[in-house]
């Protein structure tokens, strides 16, 4: 690997459905259901308005054997790719391979042992799906977790290349691997040393438990804006507590953030000050709101004054800059209109239909 080739450029690629993953694919947008497992109608209601959002593929968890049949229905109908999350069950996870999950999620410390996982591994390899090593900090192996050794990180990167080292051993390649921590520093850490022992394998990115929406967004911005600048990263997911539809938002605005992935529009606006004399912050809400589901990875800028705009938003695709009671619309720094506030919006929209 050359020196200017970033590390997720020299993963090897697995395909989860029909999505590639991995060997310098777009980094994968992915989320979570939350619907409850025996729900088929539920959670082909939630893919569905995540799709909408721009997730690429879905995670459902499949807690006990009488949910298998639902999960089989939900991959049937599915326009997403569907990973079965199955922990403490091989027996599971094997019925999920063979009714239709484009990929397992499972962790081999409480999947029941190395020798569970030897059919889980079969399975994969019959259906032709990817599994993904998920190890978490609330669920190393004990006698890991009990060394003083050796610190956090290193215990979570230790047990994920074990157990991909395992799964080499005996033949099985398809892999994708995640080791995840609440705390932000030590998920950083953890993927750096990952990044450098297992330079081949595609790494799912995230920070586990990151709360509620507000503090989930920069928690995961943090340590996720770190390891994607840094080129580590193959799929990620920012997990809220919230709708999952706000994961997909949220993943999308920090690629976009990044310069990696644009999908849609993305607002410029100023904090206001003493010489805003528009609505400024109504103004950019709507402007938002309208905007966010548009499929154009346009910037928009809305601006509370001549200072800031156009002259600051000059690279945006589009843009507003208010004066007293009215808007000058711009589009690459150049004037293209003038309207009153009340009309602004309308104008900023209409401008945006002809890009």
């Amino acid at each position: 690997m050359s020196c200017t080739t970033k590390p997720n450029q020299g993963t090897h690629q697995v395909m989860v459905g029909n999505v590639p993953l991995g060997g310098g694919a777009p980094v994968v947008v992915q989320s979570m259901l939350n619907a409850p497992a025996d729900d088929v109608a539920a959670n082909l209601a939630q893919i569905e308005a995540l799709a909408a959002a721009g997730c690429e593929v879905v995670r459902m968890a499949i807690p006990r054997a009488a949910c298998v049949g639902a999960f089989a229905q939900v991959c049937a109908a599915s326009p997403l790719p569907v990973v079965a999350d199955v922990h403490f069950s091989a027996d599971i996870a094997v019925q999920a391979a063979r009714r239709g999950a484009a990929k397992l999620r499972i962790n081999p410390g409480n999947i029941g042992g190395l020798g569970a996982t030897d059919v889980v591994l079969d399975a994969a390899g019959e259906a032709g799906i990817p599994i993904r090593i998920g190890v978490n900090a609330g669920s190393l192996d004990a006698d890991l977790a009990a060394r003083d050794d050796l610190t956090l990180p290193e215990k979570l990167a230790h047990s994920a290349a074990d157990y991909v080292r395992y799964c080499e051993g005996r033949g099985f390649t398809d892999l994708v691997v995640s080791a995840k921590a609440h705390d932000v520093m030590t998920t950083v850490a953890t993927y750096r040393l990952l990044a450098r022992e297992l330079p081949h394998v595609p790494l799912h990115i995230g920070v586990t438990e990151a709360g509620t929406t507000f503090q989930g967004v920069i928690k995961s911005a943090c340590g996720l804006g770190i390891l994607l600048e840094e080129g580590i990263g193959d799929t990620l997911r920012i997990s809220l507590t919230d709708d999952p539809v706000q994961e997909i938002r949220a993943c999308w605005t920090l690629l976009a953030a990044l310069d990696l992935r644009r999908r849609s529009p993305e607002l410029i606006s100023c904090p206001t000050c003493g010489r805003c004399q528009v609505d400024l912050i109504g103004l950019a809400r709507e402007v938002k709101e309208r905007s966010s589901g548009l499929d154009k990875p346009l910037k928009v800028a809305v601006m509370g004054c001549v200072v800031n705009g156009p002259g600051e938003a000059a690279d945006a695709d589009i843009g507003v800059a208010c004066g007293a009671g009215s808007g000058v619309v711009f589009s690459k720094g150049a004037v293209v209109r003038k309207v009153q506030e009340d009309a602004i919006v309308d104008a900023l929209m209409e401008e945006i239909g002809k890009l």
